[in-house]
């Protein structure tokens, strides 16, 4: 008889580490105002700075000589206006309050998320695995802010086999994006999945990797879309690999997460078949991000394909939207914006050792529109969606077999 109940606590099934969460009635109404408050000001209070620029601030410093041909001018011009001055502040301290938000339920229910963590661990029903790193130096460029001013960033610990840092990350950015579900997450990834299955009908991974995985939102999808695959998710934080993991199991998705740094892993050369990321390269230093596509070339085998979701680089957008995407290296904790949207990604890789001619750069069309849109999303189309707005910038390369 022990041995049947020992079986049974085995298979039990682990809850939802999220549905401990309870906001109250005032705590969910302030979560959809931060909500609204981020969207109008990320959208339309963007769209009106630029209608501001194009009709009042352009024409009048262009009859003064200036030149727009740059991002930087662009922001000279518009750093001293009233309309840019309150679009950056909405923007701020929605983004502030988006993870603010959610802190309250948090803490409520912080003991019973971290034993529900701690029991995925150590059980593992669904056949994933938790590979901590207690020895791990985390960078200084992690340690040094609270990156997207999420508030502890997503690698500090506070108690033993914290998961707080996981819940702020993953619960506010449900309130960042406006979606009260996580069931919306891997957007990105269903994408990704759909291209690669229409141009290579027959690739079969066998084993992937996804870098910077967080808590698996973007890893989750690959595992649905390529049946039998042995996903592994890095990333820094232990936090949020102890959340991301006890959702997998949840979901019954088995994922092996391992705390390690992306620019010096221990997987044998030639491990994956797939390797993937999403909004992770703008967050390291450029030195940072070379190491990184070096290691990525090292664990592709042949035959292999690697695709990361970024922000388009600045030598393929207008000098708008290159001002508009590198707000958030002065606002937003992002440092490394700039510098790395200023690489040209093909010559990245290139460096770490892909051939030019079989790497790529491109905006996919988001997941209702691919392939049929296809032509419509090239770099030279009048009126090609804007990454985030209807497509998703991707550069990657692939190994002959």
């Amino acid at each position: 008889m022990a041995s049947i109940v020992a079986s049974d606590q085995a298979e039990r099934p682990i809850p939802d580490i999220e549905g401990l969460a309870h906001p109250t009635v005032e705590e969910r109404g302030r979560q959809r105002f931060c909500s609204a408050l981020r969207r109008y000001a990320i959208q339309d209070m963007a769209e009106a700075i630029q209608k501001d620029f194009e009709e009042r601030v352009k024409p009048a410093r262009e009859a003064k000589g200036v030149n727009f041909a740059s991002a930087r001018a662009i922001e000279d011009a518009m750093a001293d206006q009233p309309s840019y001055q309150l679009y950056s502040s909405l923007r701020y301290n929605a983004q502030e309050m988006c993870f603010l938000s959610v802190q309250d339920e948090i803490e409520r229910a912080l003991q019973d998320m971290i034993e529900l963590a701690r029991d995925a661990a150590e059980r593992n029903p669904v056949g994933g695995s938790l590979r901590l790193d207690p020895d791990l130096v985390i960078p200084r460029y992690l340690s040094s802010l609270d990156v997207h001013l999420t508030p502890g960033c997503f690698h500090n610990e506070w108690v033993k086999d914290d998961v707080a840092q996981g819940a702020v990350v993953s619960l506010g950015a449900r309130v960042f994006s406006a979606s009260m579900s996580h069931r919306s997450w891997g957007g990105v990834a269903r994408v990704i999945s759909r291209w690669i299955k229409h141009e290579r009908p027959d690739f079969r991974p066998l084993r992937m990797l996804d870098i910077g995985t967080s808590s698996g939102k973007n890893l989750i999808p690959y595992v649905e879309n390529f049946p039998g695959v042995e996903a592994h998710g890095v990333d820094l934080g232990a936090p949020l690999l102890r959340w991301g993991h006890a959702i997998a199991e949840h979901q019954g998705v088995p994922i092996h997460y391992s705390q390690q740094n992306a620019e010096n892993l221990d997987f044998p050369d030639g491990h994956f078949d797939l390797i993937v990321s999403s909004f992770f390269f703008h967050e390291i230093p450029v030195k940072a991000t070379r190491n990184v596509l070096k290691e990525c070339r090292r664990l592709l085998r042949p035959g292999g394909l690697m695709v990361h979701q970024e922000l388009p680089a600045t030598c393929l957008v207008d000098p708008w939207e290159d001002f508009f995407w590198n707000w958030d290296t002065e606002h937003n904790n992002e440092p490394f914006y700039t510098s790395f949207r200023a690489q040209d990604p093909i010559e990245l890789m290139a460096e770490a050792g892909f051939e030019a001619d079989r790497s790529f750069a491109h905006i996919l069309p988001d997941i209702g529109a691919y392939p049929d849109r296809a032509a419509a999303f090239a770099w030279d189309e009048p009126g090609r969606p804007r990454h985030g707005k209807g497509g998703w910038y991707v550069f990657g390369s692939s190994l002959a077999q």
